[in-house]
């Protein structure tokens, strides 16, 4: 058994992952997607500037080493010369050395379970001064990692390597360091996080040697950008697994096994009262008409919703259905897509407010106000909070005056919030895509994703091929006319 930080990294993710990595049927797992790709890119990227920025004079170990063994080797060579930062080194530790000699300079942390092997591959080894068996200095690993903040995940793998070099150059580093994408420096406390990490890796180590599959569990979050989703899926699906019905978290579908409700079905006709022994009744009441509403594949009106919803959703004869595209990486908001709608002659018109480049988002955010200074009495339909928060940063990033931007954001309708407190839909989550598609709109281009136009958007700044603009542009017209789709649905449901 191999113990490596790629193993780690997953099993604190997701133990399942973890173990179809290990013992799946690779011709079952998914193609890997375009956004995972560019992701691997961007921290690539990533690692490549703080490198320049921090450690422009690292030192690598020979890459003509393909066995994992020897550049652990070479890596210690360039340990034991002092080489000031050693980039892309590998640690590794066997069974062997771990029974002989580790105990001696470090207490073991896997008593239980000895017969495995450990690899790890940190991003940076960087010397400090001090005493290890190499002379006046040792080493502290350093992770580059693209996240926002300081993960668990990424404190746990840095607690590994900081665990393999303690054995290795006989003193552990006190203080492992994150780089993140910000370039903001997180040192990981080891006298927290060090029995964390042995918790992580026994109870890893116990479910690999055991062959203990994890159940399955789907997460959208989380599973979305895994290349086991749809293997997991069709088993969650074959068992009407509780974690297909929105709302059924983790920790509320263990209380839901207590009560003995096992699948949506259960969930569907079990007495109320028996599930308020582990919830409250509202919530209750909520988890269950979710799964009535699912299998018998019917919209339920809320009960509590009485409000008049022409009131809060109106309809007028000029309206404006909007969606936009973003580049998250570049904190870009590159196609503002418009759609107006002129009820009296059934009139469509789509306007995309495209970014060519980078430099253009400012003149797209320009036209967008001029259009629609020119309805200024048509409601701005969107879905969900993001087309308001970005107004906000648009606003001001291009100084438009406050008052301009309260009488703009004062016409929109989240139509996202007018679905969620007043229908329930038979669904496994409420995007827009599951909604429109459950209520009969399709889009022309099937199985295309947000994510997907993010990569086309990023592959036309690099080839100016136009055919991934039209695809693009026929992707958000189809979120507009979605959205459009959907509000005279719900406006025909509850009127």
């Amino acid at each position: 058994m191999l113990l490596t930080d790629i193993l780690l990294l997953d099993y604190k993710r997701c133990q399942r992952r973890a173990f179809l990595n290990v013992y799946g049927d690779s011709l079952e797992k998914d193609a890997e997607r375009d956004f995972v790709l560019k992701l691997r890119q961007e921290n690539q990227l990533h690692i490549a500037s703080t490198l320049k920025k921090f450690y422009p004079h690292h030192q690598k170990p020979q890459y003509n080493l393909k066995n994992w063994k020897d550049r652990a080797k070479d890596t210690e060579v360039l340990m034991k010369q002092g080489v000031s930062c050693i980039y892309n080194g590998t640690l590794f530790e066997s069974n062997e050395f771990r029974e002989q000699c580790a105990p001696r300079i470090t207490p073991t942390l896997f008593s239980e379970h000895n017969e495995f092997d450990c690899l790890g591959k940190p991003t940076l080894l960087v010397k400090q001064a001090g005493k290890s068996k190499f002379g006046d200095w040792f080493y502290t690993p350093v992770s580059i990692n693209l996240g926002r903040r300081p993960k668990p995940e990424y404190k746990i793998v840095a607690t590994f390597y900081a665990y393999l070099l303690g054995n290795l150059q006989e003193i552990t580093p006190p203080t492992p360091t994150l780089i993140l994408r910000q370039h903001n420096h997180y040192e990981v406390d080891l006298s927290q996080w060090l029995s964390k990490f042995q918790i992580t890796a026994t109870d890893c180590l116990e479910m690999l040697t055991q062959s203990q599959e994890p159940e399955v569990f789907i997460s959208r979050q989380r599973c979305n950008l895994c290349h086991w989703y749809n293997h997991c899926y069709t088993i969650a699906q074959s068992q009407q697994h509780l974690s297909l019905v929105p709302g059924v978290t983790p920790s509320r579908y263990q209380s839901l096994l207590e009560v003995g409700v096992g699948t949506v079905k259960s969930l569907a006709n079990i007495c109320p009262v028996n599930m308020r022994e582990v919830m409250d009744a509202e919530l209750a009441n909520q988890l269950q008409q979710q799964a009535q509403a699912i299998v018998d594949n019917r919209a339920i009106r809320k009960s509590q919703f009485q409000e008049d919803i022409h009131r809060l959703i109106p309809t007028r004869k000029f309206e404006l259905y909007f969606d936009i595209e973003a580049e998250p990486e570049r904190n870009l908001d590159y196609l503002l897509g418009v759609l107006l709608v002129e009820r009296s002659t059934k009139t469509e018109i789509f306007y995309p407010l495209l970014a060519e480049s980078p430099e253009d988002e400012q003149q797209i955010w320009q036209e967008f106000l001029y259009l629609a200074n020119q309805y200024q009495d048509a409601p701005i339909f969107h879905f969900s909070g993001y087309e308001v928060e970005t107004m906000k940063r648009l606003a001001k990033l291009y100084k438009t005056p406050q008052q301009q931007l309260e009488r703009l954001l004062s016409r929109f309708v989240d139509i996202h919030y007018h679905v969620i407190t007043s229908v329930i839909l038979p669904v496994e989550n409420y995007s827009l895509k599951s909604l429109a598609n459950w209520i009969g709109f399709n889009w022309r281009d099937p199985g295309i994703s947000g994510d997907q136009c993010v990569c086309w958007y990023d592959q036309w700044l690099k080839t100016e091929d136009h055919s991934l603009l039209s695809s693009i542009l026929r992707y958000n017209e189809d979120d507009c006319r979605a959205t459009l789709y959907l509000k005279n649905w719900l406006l025909e449901f509850l009127g």
